[in-house]
């Protein structure tokens, strides 16, 4: 099978496509001939080397995190899906390939491209997990940190959908994308507890960081409580007394989740562009830039 794969660790142009073995799934896991997958900033950390220490890699590896396809192998104990099925999910040892074995999946909702599903597997299941950590959201007021990104896109949404009113931090050529989700936009950088204090003069009682950008000491201040403040990026999080959350521990019942928030039209995946699977390494390189508005998604 073809697959995107990277053979040492090193910037985008260490991707290639090249011929892999077929994967094949094991007990309690599903394999999808794979539409599109997307890039995550952990994919293309893993392939800088950056996550080495926290995830072991054994060359080659393929590429992504999370994908969209056809179910084609049933794994032994799966029940509630068969050969045919129109899944998205997280992988088990790479996404961006003709064949990919999913450990937490779930049916594509109806109205959802097959690219859109791509691009929600680890991003909701991550947001979901980020917002959890806040308890009950209803009637709060949350800040949400990168909230144009993929993570933050799709926690702006399903905090809206549990009842939050949403103050999103973003540069300014993206307050509008906000505003079309439902969060009130305010500029991230210096002097972003005022920006907040003055569209939500009653305060925020909660706040998820999905940037890592260095404000989290900032958010627990304006919040008042670093148990009202998770991240899902900032890995200094733990002296600050502040959760840091995965979205892969509890992925089983958190891409159902967003699936089922899917099929209500609570949340949508955003997608800022495409690309083949040949131009990998463009995909790579534009994550890596920063500054996406929802997400990048790679197409077989």
């Amino acid at each position: 099978m073809r697959a995107a794969r990277f053979h040492e660790f090193g910037g985008p142009e260490v991707l290639t496509v090249d011929d892999a073995p077929e994967p094949h799934a094991g007990p309690g896991e599903i394999r999808i001939r794979v539409a599109a997958t997307s890039v995550n900033p952990v994919d293309w950390k893993l392939r800088a080397g950056y996550m080495a220490q926290f995830i072991p890699t054994t060359f080659p590896a393929v590429a992504g995190s999370d994908a969209a396809g056809t179910v084609d192998e049933v794994g032994e104990g799966v029940e509630g899906v068969q050969a045919g099925d129109r899944v998205f999910g997280l992988t088990r040892d790479g996404a961006a390939a003709e064949l990919a074995v999913l450990t937490a999946w779930a049916g594509v909702p109806d109205g959802w491209s097959m690219e859109q599903a791509a691009a929600a597997g680890l991003v909701s299941s991550t947001a979901i997990a980020g917002l959890d950590a806040l308890g009950d959201l209803a009637g709060r007021t949350i800040l949400i940190e990168g909230a144009a990104g993929g993570v933050g896109s799709a926690a702006v949404e399903i905090a809206i959908a549990r009842g939050a009113t949403v103050i999103g931090t973003a540069s300014e050529p993206n307050h509008e994308f906000l505003r079309e989700l439902g969060a009130t936009p305010v500029t991230y950088g210096e002097g972003l507890a005022d920006r907040v204090r003055a569209v939500a003069p009653g305060g925020v009682q909660a706040a998820l960081d999905t940037a890592g950008s260095g404000s989290l000491a900032e958010i627990v201040a304006l919040v008042g409580d670093a148990a009202r403040v998770s991240t899902v990026a900032d890995f200094g999080a733990a002296a600050l007394g502040v959760a840091l959350v995965s979205g892969a521990p509890n992925a089983g019942a958190n891409v159902p989740e967003a699936a089922r928030l899917g099929g209500s039209g609570a949340y949508t995946p955003r997608l800022q562009t495409t690309y083949p699977l040949e131009k990998v390494a463009d995909a790579h390189t534009h994550v890596q830039g920063g500054h996406t508005r929802g997400k990048v998604v790679i197409t077989l």
